[in-house]
């Protein structure tokens, strides 16, 4: 099959004593955008995974065999724009239909709380494992949420598998809501005192299901003696991997529904005198053309049904046109851009931000007024964080070099930038075009090291940036795991200019209505029936939490008076209710808690051609 291949053969033969499947760290249940320069990439997607994983259970090659045993290694209720509404709820239905037998605890699955997450686990028709993470709350030596160390299962053809769970210490510190007084385990002690209990009770082989890093799994199976563990299967990383180190095979299956491996175990000998088991392993990607499983597509129809309906509701507001044209983004400033690349900076309080023209995929210009949730989503699809890295000077100028070098071509690498300015003239040879940058208001020092905001993608090299790689110097500061993708970025943000602006317009408008009384000059300025309905509707307003559900409760309607009514009353007060309201600004048409953004092209960027 074209989208299967060989990850590791063992050249043994005959009919396997296990059949085995895993997958990690999926996020979105309806599968990922293609486009046509990307039209190889696996997509994912719910209904394609289950199809494959149907496949693997049930198709006649494999008539007469074990039956399929599924094995999860953590991250599945968050983060996605699925999970920042239904807390994780969506993901239940889908991992009992691709029929998990069992699953690791990853830190993702503990965001909205250890409560929440006893929730879902009670709902999984599986255990979920964690055998290194103990909460002393619940007693001696019971694991974090009250899940089990181990498990034992049992093949269709009677072999006993014992599985444990293994995580690592060093996502512990990136959850904000754990219990206190948690107790972590090193891994490989935890399988030292673990996995011969689960020998004691018949285990023929062990499994371990872990959610670390690659290196952590590698240490792993370096600190235990070969024979202890088997197999791991690991998560946490979002690429495929395998290796054998100790004896152990040690493999990842990518993510996000993208990946899987389909794994055949054989004993080394049928009589025991040869210890061990091989195994032949096969990655299977899930392309576009991979068909759906009928029943799970409708499911997934249904869970994000109301999904689709908040993805048109409004989220913020533009004063101005948005340019995210190909034609600008991939060969020009754009104040998009600007906004965007803005954002990354302030959010990670980096030096400078580069991103490429790329990553904005709307191709149209946004007109004043409302944004909705989908603009956001549909003009920024890619999953892949924003990391902070610290580079050279002189590599951040390789990368804008990078950025020009196909110009004329509307490629995506095309560079927007904030915290930095730099011109360069296209008819110059590629590499040599950048003529003068600027990080701050300095000239760039390309010995200097600058943290920069970018994206995951760009750090890995893609599109020609290996000069923001971690093999040409790029030390990495926010890693993957911890960085937000581009449109959450933008939600929250949006998000918090309508909390805000709820207390604000409150706020100002009392102290204008205060200044008002004590103003006998203003007494003709505004009917006072009209101001007292006005301040009881922003004191009804005003007091609110400012949370999601209620902000997005409000009824469109409700929007565009409010909006309609704060325009036409700066128009009438102009600079004096600035003036009584303690604002300080030039322009009475942008105040200060205004809720519409403004970007500008501002000359960060600067082309100039030879005559």
């Amino acid at each position: 099959m074209s989208d299967s291949s060989v990850t590791f053969s063992s050249g043994a033969t005959g009919p396997p004593d296990l059949r085995l499947l895993h997958y990690n760290d999926v996020y979105h249940i309806e599968g990922g955008r293609v486009f046509p320069s990307h039209s190889r990439d696996p997509v994912g997607g719910a209904a394609r995974f289950v199809s494959l994983v149907s496949h693997y259970r049930s198709a006649p090659e494999f008539a007469g065999q074990p039956e399929l045993l599924t094995f999860f290694s953590g991250d599945a209720f968050n983060p996605s724009l699925e999970s920042s509404v239904t807390k994780g709820r969506h993901m239940v239905p889908i991992l009992n239909e691709i029929g998990t037998n069992v699953a690791c605890l990853g830190n993702h699955d503990l965001d909205f709380g250890v409560e929440q997450f006893g929730h879902l686990k009670d709902l999984c028709k599986f255990p979920w494992l964690c055998a290194n993470v103990e909460d002393p709350a619940l007693g001696q030596g019971v694991s974090i949420g009250g899940v089990s160390k181990t498990v034992m299962l049992e093949s269709s053809t009677g072999v006993k598998i014992g599985v444990i769970g293994l995580v690592e210490k060093e996502w512990l510190d990136t959850i904000s809501s754990l219990p206190p007084g948690l107790v972590y385990i090193n891994a490989a002690e935890a399988a030292l005192k673990w996995v011969p209990q689960l020998r004691e009770q018949g285990a023929e082989i062990v499994i371990a299901v872990s959610h670390m890093r690659e290196p952590n799994d590698v240490r792993l199976a370096t600190e235990i003696p070969e024979g202890t563990i088997d197999i791991v299967l690991g998560g946490h990383d979002h690429h495929y991997s395998h290796q054998i180190v100790n004896g152990c095979h040690v493999i990842r299956s990518g993510c996000d529904f993208r990946q899987l491996s389909y794994i055949e175990a054989r004993r080394k000998s049928v009589d025991g005198s040869i210890p061990g088991w091989n195994f032949d392993i096969i990655r299977r990607d899930t392309f576009k053309s991979t068909p759906e499983d009928e029943k799970t597509a409708q499911l997934v129809d249904k869970l994000t049904a109301g999904l689709k309906a908040k993805l048109e509701k409004p989220i913020g507001y533009t004063a101005v046109p948005l340019d995210g044209r190909f034609t600008t983004i991939r060969c020009k400033e754009s104040n998009l851009g600007n906004f965007t690349c803005d954002l990354l900076r302030f959010y990670y309080n980096t030096e400078c931000a580069l991103m490429a023209g790329g990553t904005m995929r709307g191709d149209q210009i946004y007109p004043p007024g409302l944004i909705k949730l989908r603009d956001i989503v549909e003009c920024f699809p890619f999953e892949d964080p924003v990391l902070v890295i610290r580079v050279s000077g002189a590599s951040i100028v390789k990368a804008l070099e990078n950025g020009v070098s196909k110009l004329p071509a509307l490629e995506g690498r095309f560079p927007h930038v904030s915290g930095i300015v730099f011109t360069f003239d296209s008819t110059r040879p590629a590499g040599s075009r950048v003529l003068s940058c600027k990080i701050g208001t300095e000239d760039v020092v390309p010995d200097r090291k600058y943290t920069l905001a970018t994206r995951s993608y760009m750090h890995n090299g893609k599109d020609g940036f290996e000069a923001l790689s971690a093999e040409a110097g790029a030390e990495v500061v926010v890693d993957e795991e911890n960085g937000v993708i581009i449109s959450s970025i933008l939600r929250q943000y949006f998000l918090a200019l309508k909390v805000v602006g709820r207390w604000s317009h409150g706020h100002f408008y009392r102290q204008f209505f205060k200044a008002l009384k004590t103003d006998q000059k203003a007494k003709g300025d505004l009917n006072q029936s009209e101001a007292a309905a006005r301040h009881e509707e922003l004191d009804d307003d005003d007091e609110g939490s400012g949370s999601e559900s209620e902000i997005d409760g409000y009824e469109n309607e409700r929007h565009d008076s409010r909006e309609k009514m704060t325009t036409n009353f700066i128009k009438k007060m102009g600079s004096k209710w600035a003036r009584l309201a303690g604002v300080q600004t030039g322009d009475a048409h942008n105040v200060d808690w205004t809720s519409a953004i403004s970007p500008r092209i501002e000359g960060r960027i600067i082309e100039v051609k030879q005559e």
